[in-house]
C-alpha cells in the first residue's frame, strides 16, 4: 500500500464592491470517459492540471509514483479513439535532484517543457526543471534553478510557470522570501543555457496586510503587468491567517515592480488557491476555495474601475443543492466566452464536479453542472486540478484520487478523464 493522499488544502488598499448575482443552476448531459487509470508504476496522484499541444497530445505530472516513487511527467497520445501513455521522465529522488512535481507544465517556443518540484534540489525546498526532447523520442531533464531560502529566495513552489516572448520564465513559491510568506520570481536564460533568477516580489502578509503564500501561477495582460493570488494574508481579520488577496505587479522604468493588492473579506470569498484568467476586455476571473455564503467558495470577476477594481460574485457554491464545493483550480474560457472549472468535492455523489458558467447578456450567469464525480470505489474523483479544452469543446482533466487501482495506492492512484458535450 502506498502513501496516503495529500490534504485537500495543499496548502487592497483598493476598495472592493461585492455584487451577488442570481445564477440559475442546472444539470446537463455530458459523457465522462476515463482515458487513463494510474497504477503507481506509471504515476500516482496527478495534482496538477493538463496542457495540450497543437497535435492534441496531453501532458501532465504526478506527485508520486513512477520508476522511483517520486513522481512522473507523462504524455497521452490519441490514436483511433484510444489514448496511449508514455512516461517521459520519472523523478529519481537522488541527492540534490528535485522530486514530487506538483505544477502544471508549460511549453516554450522550442518545444521544451518547464515545471516545478515541491521538494528536493540542492537545498531540499524545491526546484524549477526543464524537460527537453532528445534524439529517438527520449527526453532530458535539467534542473535550472534550486530554491535557496538562505538567500531570501523562495521555497516549496506549488504553481506552474508562464513564459514570455523572450523565453523568460515567471512563477511563484509559496514559502521563503524576506518574511517567509512566498515570492514572485523571474528566471532569464543566458547564452550558456543557464538561468538567472530575479525576485520581483517578496510577500509580507504576516506583517502589514500584504498577501501571503501564493499557491497559484501568474498571468500577463497586454501591457506586461502580472496578476496572481495569495491564499492567505490581506487586510481582513475575518479569516485565520488572512482571507487572501489578488495582486497586480506593474513594471517600472527603473526595473522594479510596483504592487497593487485587493483583499478578500470572507463574505466575498476566501483562500484563492487557484490562479486568474483575463478576458479580452481586461477583466479578471477566479475562484476562492472557501468563504462566501456557506463557506464553500465562490467564483468572482474583477472589472477595472478607475485606479482599482470592482468585484462581482458570479456564483456561490452550495452543496446542499447538489452543487460542488471548494474549487481550487483556475478557470478556463471557451471561444464563446463560457467559463469552465472544477470543484474538489461536493456534487450529487460527493466526488467533486465539473461545471460551466454561461453569460446571459444581462449581467447574470447561468451555471450548469457538467459532471458529478462519484466517490465510489473504482471511479475517478476529486478533479481538483481543473480542466483544459480542445477545439471541439471536449474537456480534459485529472482526478487526484480514485480510479481502478486501489490495491496499488491508498484511495486509488487517480485518473485522466475526458468530458464530451
Amino acid at each position: 500500500m502506498q502513501r496516503k493522499k495529500l490534504s485537500s488544502g495543499l496548502r487592497a488598499k483598493l476598495t472592493i464592491f461585492s455584487l451577488t448575482l442570481f445564477v440559475m443552476c442546472a444539470y446537463v448531459s455530458a459523457q465522462e470517459t476515463v482515458l487513463l487509470n494510474f497504477s503507481y508504476n506509471n504515476g500516482d496522484e496527478p495534482i496538477a492540471g493538463l496542457i495540450m499541444d497543437a497535435a492534441g497530445n496531453l501532458y501532465g505530472t504526478t506527485f508520486y509514483g513512477g520508476a522511483y516513487g517520486n513522481g512522473t511527467i507523462f504524455e497521452l497520445t490519441p490514436h483511433a479513439g484510444v489514448w496511449a501513455e508514455t512516461v517521459l521522465y520519472s523523478f529519481t529522488g537522488a541527492s540534490s535532484a528535485g522530486f514530487w512535481p506538483n505544477s502544471r507544465l508549460v511549453f516554450d517556443a522550442s518545444g521544451n517543457l518547464y515545471g516545478t518540484t515541491f521538494f528536493g534540489g540542492q537545498f531540499q525546498v524545491g526546484t524549477v526543471f526543464e524537460l527537453s526532447p532528445a534524439a529517438g523520442g527520449s527526453w532530458t531533464e535539467t534542473t535550472i534553478h534550486d530554491f535557496n531560502p538562505k538567500n531570501l529566495d523562495g521555497s516549496y513552489p506549488h504553481a506552474g510557470l508562464i513564459v514570455d516572448a523572450s523565453g523568460n520564465l515567471y512563477g511563484t513559491a509559496a514559502g521563503g522570501g524576506h518574511d517567509g510568506d512566498g515570492i514572485v520570481f523571474e528566471l532569464s536564460p543566458s547564452a550558456g543555457g543557464d538561468f538567472t533568477e530575479k525576485i520581483l516580489r517578496s510577500f509580507s502578509g504576516s506583517s502589514g496586510g500584504d498577501g501571503a503564500n501564493p499557491y497559484s501561477s501568474l498571468v500577463f495582460d497586454a501591457s506586461g503587468n502580472l496578476y496572481g493570488t495569495t491564499a492567505y494574508g490581506g487586510t481582513s481579520a475575518a479569516c485565520n491567517g488572512g482571507c487572501g488577496t489578488v495582486f497586480e505587479l506593474i513594471p517600472t522604468k527603473a526595473g522594479n515592480w510596483m504592487e497593487k493588492t485587493l483583499s478578500f473579506r470572507n463574505t466575498d470569498g476566501a483562500n484563492p488557491y487557484g490562479g486568474l484568467i483575463l478576458d479580452a476586455s481586461g477583466n479578471l476571473y477566479g475562484a476562492t476555495s472557501q468563504g462566501a455564503s456557506g463557506n464553500f467558495g465562490a467564483i468572482f470577476e474583477l472589472t477595472p474601475a478607475g485606479n482599482g477594481w470592482t468585484e462581482s460574485i458570479l456564483h456561490t457554491f452550495s452543496p446542499h443543492l447538489g452543487d460542488g464545493m471548494n474549487p481550487q483550480a483556475p478557470l478556463i474560457f471557451d471561444a464563446a466566452g463560457n467559463l469552465y472549472g472544477t470543484t474538489e468535492s461536493g456534487g450529487a455523489s460527493g466526488g467533486g464536479t465539473a461545471y460551466e458558467l454561461t453569460p446571459t447578456g444581462e449581467g447574470d450567469w447561468t451555471k450548469k453542472i457538467l459532471d458529478s464525480f462519484s466517490s465510489a470505489g473504482g471511479a475517478a474523483h476529486s478533479p481538483a486540478p481543473g480542466v483544459t479544452i480542445d477545439s471541439f469543446g471536449n474537456l480534459y482533466g485529472a482526478a487526484i484520487s480514485g480510479g481502478d487501482n486501489f490495491s496499488s495506492c491508498y484511495g486509488g492512484c487517480g485518473a485522466v478523464f475526458e468530458i464530451a458535450p
